[in-house]
């Protein structure tokens, strides 16, 4: 089973809604018994918080549910846990590398797979109201199809 880590600052806003957007996208491929996806923060700031609501607003009116997680911190055992690491933006890319030593091998940042913008950052929500949950879950949703096709050539699925 091929297990991905999606990471943001504070894993209450996009790292969760990466994490269900994902789940929801290879649940209804029939993809789930390949692929195992969990979420995670830079930092521990909100630990064992469930998701900020603006994500879990969002994510409901498109009939996906993030309120059962809960936000937890990258340790260091998730280097030999994971074989992804999908970073939100910049910051949380140099800081897997940096503070966590993951390789870059392992590493992505999520709109890498985004056909709009393959070099930007998913923006932080955080306080922003609900057009930028809205402007989020569309980036995170954009890029996942292309994510997961990815995942799919690289396994020979």
């Amino acid at each position: 089973m091929v297990k991905i880590l999606f990471v943001c600052l504070g894993n209450i806003c996009r790292s969760p809604l990466a994490q269900g957007i994902f789940e929801d996208k290879i649940n209804r491929a029939n993809l789930g018994s390949y692929f195992f996806a969990d979420s995670a923060g830079i930092s521990g700031w909100h630990r064992g918080e469930k998701p900020d609501s603006g994500s879990i607003e969002i994510a409901r009116k498109k009939n996906i549910h993030i309120e059962n997680q809960r936000s937890r911190p990258v340790v260091e055992g998730d280097k030999h846990e994971f074989d992804y690491f999908i970073a939100m933006d910049g910051s949380n890319y140099e800081s897997l590398i940096r503070e966590f030593g993951i390789p870059a091998s392992k590493l992505f940042k999520l709109r890498r797979f985004d056909s709009l913008d393959q070099n930007g950052n998913v923006p932080d929500p955080y306080g922003g109201g609900s057009n930028s949950f809205l402007q989020v879950f569309e980036i995170i949703d954009r890029s996942m199809d292309p994510f997961i096709e990815y995942l799919k050539e690289q396994q020979g699925l």
